[in-house]
């Protein structure tokens, strides 16, 4: 056996170490690549119906949403009216103090002073 074959020997020897040493790990990495694929597979099983519910609950809450708009709109509407039967009564209001509050005050002071008048009248 020459020098080289010698040489040839060892770096085959070597290499099935190098590969024996590089097996255990090897497979490992296989299975933790495995069970990688497995979880991918199941949250793509599982993400399917997951994603499903959450659409059902968006168009439920868009269809709350626009029954909201409704009522706000309505509420809206009915502030309004409020606010001009508001305006209206005191508009209203101040119509009956220029007309009649002058005169009312006028026929409540000539009374009170007859009244006054009278009652001067019977203590003498």
């Amino acid at each position: 056996m020459t020098v080289g074959e010698i040489a040839g020997l060892i770096a085959a020897i070597a290499l099935c170490v190098l590969v024996a040493l590089m097996a255990g790990p090897l497979l490992k990495l296989g299975r933790v690549l495995e069970e990688v694929r497995l979880a991918v597979r199941d949250l793509g099983h599982n993400a399917v119906p997951v994603l499903q519910e959450l659409k059902g609950t968006v168009v439920a809450t868009n269809d709350e949403l626009a029954k909201l708009s409704v009522v706000t709109d309505d509420v809206s509407r009915a502030s309004g009216h409020a606010t001009v039967v508001t305006e209206n009564a005191a508009q209203m209001s101040t119509l009956f103090a220029a007309t009649l509050g002058g005169p009312l005050v006028k026929t409540a002071a000539f009374t009170y002073g007859v009244r006054k008048a009278f009652q001067g009248r019977k203590k003498k």
